[in-house]
């Protein structure tokens, strides 16, 4: 037996319930974890509320991302051993493999031993926010070193991770915001150029940046009224790559910016990278790659207990986090 947490109806955080339930051995090609923490994604906090593109049947589990210790192996596992320290590749399905839970059970394929070097908290904020970001950059956006690079949202998990990636590769993060308040953690962050867009002209901030040539690619996670200024700022030919939808107000398509610049604007969902498998090998080469060499670190907001998963919810749904929200796991007794 042990504790999970689900949620039987749509809802704020307050829906979020814990419950003990059995857990069924490892069938084949699963591995049974112990967890010891959970990195916290907006993705849930959509399907709690019912407004992701995944709309369970209820009651349900939740979560993408958790680190622990492999406590068994079903058969036809190779490679994984118990005892040994392990994290979670995000499922396409949460409702099928969901990771809030004391023991969660995975399919291999998702599951990667990683560096020892990262403790349990950063290595459960590691996956979803870099094959994102090396998603939309790297394998879309073919970023190449010496070109600017915009990034908004950049506060948010993703956003780190992208301004990290780009300095990686050589290209130049302009990074977004709405305010000023956290421009000087984003320069710290490691992006040179920090645009607080509900404060300044975002479009005439972009020229004197880019110049006139523009900007070739941009990673947006808002839309709405921004998408006008940013194409407006994009070079001939340049690409927008949209994964989010932060914005309640409508996104206005910028026709006569896409035309004249024939501009491609994409929508793109990390699934794309993980339901590829030669795609998530180069993406897992690539990250763990930037481990090694200290180019690439996980960014942790805020840690909070299991127990208080509904006020790490409330949290994540707050805007004021920098980085990651984690909520650690304690090891079980038994």
């Amino acid at each position: 037996m042990a504790r999970v947490v689900r949620f039987h109806e749509y809802g704020g955080p307050e829906v979020l319930r814990f419950e003990t339930m059995a857990v069924a051995e490892p069938g084949p090609g699963e591995i049974r974890i112990a967890v010891r923490a959970l990195g916290l994604n907006r993705a849930e906090a959509l399907m709690r509320a019912g407004t992701y593109i995944e709309k369970p049947a209820l009651p349900s589990g939740l979560g993408l991302e958790a680190s622990g210790v492999v406590q068994s192996i079903g058969p036809d596992v190779a490679g994984f051993a118990p005892g040994d320290a392990v994290s979670i590749i995000p499922p396409i399905s949460m409702a099928r493999w969901p990771a809030y839970g004391e023991i969660v059970t995975f399919p291999a394929s998702h599951v990667v031993r990683h560096p020892a070097s990262l403790g349990w908290e950063a290595a459960a904020a590691l996956w979803m926010s870099f094959l994102t970001a090396y998603g939309a950059l790297v394998d879309i956006g073919g970023l190449r070193r010496g070109e600017f690079v915009v990034v908004t949202a950049a506060s948010s998990s993703v956003g780190l991770a992208a301004i990290q990636i780009a300095n990686m590769i050589g290209a130049i993060p302009i990074a977004t915001t709405r305010s000023f308040a956290k421009a000087p953690a984003l320069r710290a962050a490691g992006a040179p150029h920090v645009i607080a867009s509900g404060e300044e002209d975002l479009a005439a901030r972009l020229e004197e940046i880019a110049g006139a040539n523009g900007v070739r690619l941009v990673f947006d996670a808002v839309g709405g009224p921004d998408f006008e200024p940013l194409t407006a700022a994009m070079a001939k030919g340049g690409m927008l790559i949209e994964y989010g939808g932060l914005s309640p107000q409508p996104t206005p398509f910028p026709l006569f910016d896409v035309l004249r610049k024939c501009l491609s604007l994409r929508g793109y969902l990390v699934h794309e990278i993980i339901a590829d498998p030669q795609r998530l090998r180069a993406a897992t080469t690539f990250i763990l790659d930037g481990l090694a060499a200290g180019k690439l670190a996980p960014v942790i907001a805020r840690t909070f207990p299991f127990d208080e998963i509904v006020e790490a919810h409330r949290y994540l749904e707050s805007n004021e986090q920098f980085g990651k929200v984690v909520v650690t796991v304690p090891p079980r007794s038994d």
